[in-house]
């Protein structure tokens, strides 16, 4: 089954009603015909091409809802049927507060679908894997201490760039708030931040799907009541 057959097919075992997908780009979710999706991004389409050249040659989709994706503030609470995230939640500066808004905006039985690029099969594979203890730090405190190391560490394990380069492009990506790949997994690591999130933090979830996907691994999720 291709990369994209796979997702679709997930997703029409899953997804139905009325939902969002936050970060679509250019690479939108196929949904099944009868669903009402509306598309949720940090800017306009324009803009988002304006901010990050690399999509330019792209046909993005047109941005419904303008927000921020991690905190989802103009969305109601219990509203929703689907929360479609794919390749968004390594770009979460605190990825389980960003689970906990796309819970919040889920009605109960509704559907968290996410892919996650698996950080061995893309340019994170140089990276250190995002520690539990790391995540519930950024929760507990806020992102701002950890900032600068993410920045610091994609100048110089994905950029690759010479040591002393390092610090003045970590400050240049920090200064236009550039949303890099601030935390990255296997299917392992990822399954234990939703645990601990299951069992610690008493989100209401319930893990439908964990599957692996060429160079990601796709998570569905269930609001329980």
């Amino acid at each position: 089954m291709s990369f994209n057959l796979a997702r679709s097919s997930i997703a029409c075992r899953y997804i139905s009603g009325n939902g969002i997908e936050i970060g679509a780009l250019h690479a939108p979710l196929e949904v099944p015909s009868d669903v009402t999706i509306r598309y949720l991004d940090r800017m306009p389409a324009n803009q988002l091409k304006q901010t990050y050249p690399e999509l330019s040659e792209y046909e993005l989709v047109e941005v419904d809802i303008v927000d921020d994706g991690e905190t989802l503030a103009s969305v109601l609470d219990d509203s929703l049927d689907f929360v479609i995230a794919n390749h968004m939640i390594e770009h979460c500066q605190n990825p389980i507060l960003s689970l906990e808004n796309w819970l919040r905006v889920l009605k109960a039985r509704g559907i968290l679908y996410m892919a996650v690029p698996d950080k061995r099969y893309t340019f994170d594979c140089d990276r250190p894997l995002t520690s539990l203890e790391h995540l519930i730090r950024d929760y507990s405190e806020g992102s701002k201490w950890s900032m600068n190391s993410h920045f610091e560490e994609w100048a110089r394990l994905v950029d690759k760039l010479p040591e002393h380069d390092v610090a003045g492009r970590a400050k240049f990506l920090a200064e236009i708030n550039y949303s890099i790949h601030f935390h990255v997994w296997t299917q392992v690591e990822f399954l234990e931040l939703l645990l601990y999130c299951q069992n610690n933090l008493s989100f209401p979830i319930e893990i439908e799907l964990l599957q692996k996907n060429v160079m990601e691994f796709i998570v569905v999720l269930t609001k329980t009541a």
